[in-house]
């Protein structure tokens, strides 16, 4: 059965139409979106070139930056753009195509920001057997997983929204193409697609959120038994980590644990998520872990 699909292309309404902040906006992105990139990119390098940042919670966050990359270039570069132009028109396969990479990207994080919190917990709570558990084969097939993760989360999206119907109105009140204003352009029932989205997205968030919390508890748990600087070293690593998984989770978990609609605070939510965490992230790493910072100053040296 063919479904109804008389629109090639929608229009974003994107965060104002107002011209003069529309301009504040270009500088406002354009400055974010290169210190996101630059940052992440200057991680990645000096996790690559130095041997002192060997262990498995660099492999990670390798692995992080690399996504934080790609996940603010999906986004951010078409918003920096629809700034300078009243037109702001995209392709129904372009929307698509957005719309499956940011899941993608999304669902990864979330999924890896979970195995950083297990090293973690292996690390401290299990500190003579970490070598032996998180070996490069295990670490990589975590990586693997989490990748596997996001684009099984991706592709149900996607498939979800390849039902709807798109007969009426192309405007969308969003910034990007997301699964809950397009919802409200289709032209049928989209109730039951709207608790497969919260089944979806929803409970990936909160179960991987909650999984990070119980690691956390049992770190919290085992630092009793630690030495002041063991706790104070532990305590710096995993500040930084849960920092960043509560700056990228709870605005996820406000958008996508409740039923389909729409609020309009949801725009200035995505773009924290979206655009302002992935510059976040290597800021909050490089500032709060010594050794990162002293790799990076060994390099600059060097």
């Amino acid at each position: 059965m063919d479904i109804p699909r008389n629109i090639t292309d929608f229009f974003m309404l994107g965060l104002s139409q107002n011209p003069e902040v529309q301009r504040v906006l270009f500088v406002l992105f354009l400055a974010v979106y290169l210190v996101s990139v630059a940052g992440n990119l200057l991680i990645m390098i000096t996790i690559l070139l130095s041997p002192t940042l060997g262990s498995p919670m660099y492999f990670f966050l390798s692995f992080l930056s690399f996504i934080d990359t790609c996940y603010s270039s999906c986004m951010t570069p078409k918003l920096i753009a629809d700034s300078l132009y009243e037109g702001r028109a995209i392709s129904f396969e372009s929307c698509l195509a957005q719309f499956f990479v940011a899941h993608l990207l999304g669902g990864t994080e979330i999924i890896l920001l979970t195995v950083m919190a297990y090293d973690r917990y292996v690390a401290i709570c299990r500190p003579l057997h970490y070598a032996t558990i998180m070996t490069r084969p295990l670490c990589a097939c975590l990586v693997g997983v989490a990748w596997l993760g996001g684009f099984l989360h991706s592709l149900v999206q996607l498939l979800l929204v390849l039902q709807l119907p798109f007969c009426g109105p192309n405007v969308i009140d969003h910034f990007v193409c997301d699964l809950y204003p397009l919802l409200e352009l289709a032209c049928t029932d989209t109730y039951v697609i709207g608790l497969c989205v919260v089944a979806n997205s929803g409970v990936i968030c909160l179960l991987n959120f909650l999984m990070l919390t119980a690691s956390y508890i049992l770190i919290l748990r085992s630092l009793r038994g630690h030495s002041a600087e063991g706790r104070r070293k532990a305590l710096s690593t995993c500040g930084a980590h849960f920092t960043v998984v509560a700056l990228f989770f709870v605005p996820c978990i406000f958008i996508y644990t409740r039923p389909s609609s729409t609020l309009p605070i949801d725009k200035v939510v995505a773009v924290f998520y979206c655009i302002l965490t992935p510059m976040f992230n290597p800021l909050i790493y490089t500032l709060r872990n010594a050794e990162v910072k002293n790799a990076m100053k060994y390099l600059w040296r060097k």
